[in-house]
């Protein structure tokens, strides 16, 4: 443990040592390593603040709701003047693990990521300068930026970096598939186990693989067959502008993923059964019985590790400088 700033900044390292099952194509998610615990401390307040947003009613909680697995459980989020988002909220828990952040991957990293819904029209409205400006209004936020980054002027920068500092610690460890990886034969049912056989044999861990059992890799949704949907998203060519990355989409982690519902880019399958049966059919060319379906099934419940646990910040008062809130306007 280093020190930063006295008393302030620290760097905390959480020692990781298990016997973990050999030649899986999954492992189990690592307890959270090097953390600056005053810049987490301030991230956590910032993603929970709603005068992030032109309403003063929206946070990066409202699509990425801790206590709902990290998402908000619709097809789209809802934004701004209650506007219909174009896609579904990936859930924020274990998203320090990705390749990159979004379903197309234009942020390379949780820092670029949690700028970006501040200024979108469609989901925080806001700017960013006039973001700075509220936080640079509030006594308790210039206070808190001031001992975390030794600066009397707040910018944008630190505000992402600390935010991304919070979604670092968002990981959820000790699953029962992990205490099964890692050597508790029963912490997981017959049934899943046969699961975790088929999800292997079928070929799902192709891209459902690593810790995050996925968010490494980029793949096209509908390799067999096309993947119907009305969705507007068309995934990573709006990246590259390459024709061939059409429709290819970050494959998303399956942890926590019985919590994550609805599932796709679109949020078009509701269910877990209706999940695992059109990913079978559309990028495996095979059609699951429903034995076979709820076997997978039992497999993925077992991959919901411990939810981030932690006493909700009081976020400090607004001052008589600060813009008040214009929901209707």
């Amino acid at each position: 443990m280093k020190t930063k700033l006295p008393g302030i900044a620290v760097v905390s390292t959480l020692c990781f040592s298990t016997i973990v099952q050999a030649d899986e194509p999954i492992q189990p998610i690592r307890p959270v390593q090097e953390i600056n615990l005053a810049q987490v401390e301030l991230g956590k307040k910032l993603y929970f603040d709603p005068r992030l947003s032109k309403s003063g009613f929206i946070s990066c909680n409202s699509c990425h709701n801790l206590s709902m697995g990290g998402t908000d459980n619709l097809r789209t989020s809802i934004g701004d003047h209650w506007q219909q988002g174009p896609i579904n909220a990936p859930t924020v828990l274990n998203s320090s693990m990705n390749l990159a952040q979004f379903w197309d991957g234009r942020a390379a990293d949780l820092k670029e990521q949690a700028g970006g819904p501040i200024a979108n029209p469609g989901e925080m409205a806001f700017t960013h300068t006039l973001a700075v400006e509220v936080l640079q209004s509030i006594s308790g936020y210039v206070n808190e930026f001031k001992l975390v980054f030794d600066t009397d002027k707040i910018d944008i920068d630190q505000v992402t970096q600390a935010i991304a500092e919070f979604e670092k610690t968002l990981v959820t460890p000790n699953a029962p598939f992990d205490q099964y990886l890692m050597g508790a034969e029963d912490a997981i049912s017959t049934k899943a186990k046969a699961g975790y056989e088929l999800f292997k044999t079928s070929g799902c861990v192709a891209c459902h693989n690593g810790p995050a059992v996925g968010g490494n890799s980029y793949q096209k949704m509908g390799v067999v067959e096309p993947y119907q949907t009305d969705s507007p998203a068309e995934g990573r060519v709006a990246v590259t502008g390459k024709d061939a990355d059409r429709f290819k989409f970050k494959v998303p982690t399956l942890r926590n993923v019985e919590l994550t519902y609805p599932y796709f880019h679109d949020g078009a399958a509701d269910t877990l059964k209706e999940a695992v049966d059109i990913m079978g059919r559309i990028q495996l060319g095979k059609k699951f019985t429903d034995e076979e379906n709820e076997k997978i099934v039992a497999f993925l419940k077992t991959l919901t590790g411990d939810q981030p646990g932690f006493t909700l910040p009081i976020l400090p008062p607004s001052g008589d400088r600060t813009p008040r809130p214009i929901p209707f306007e």
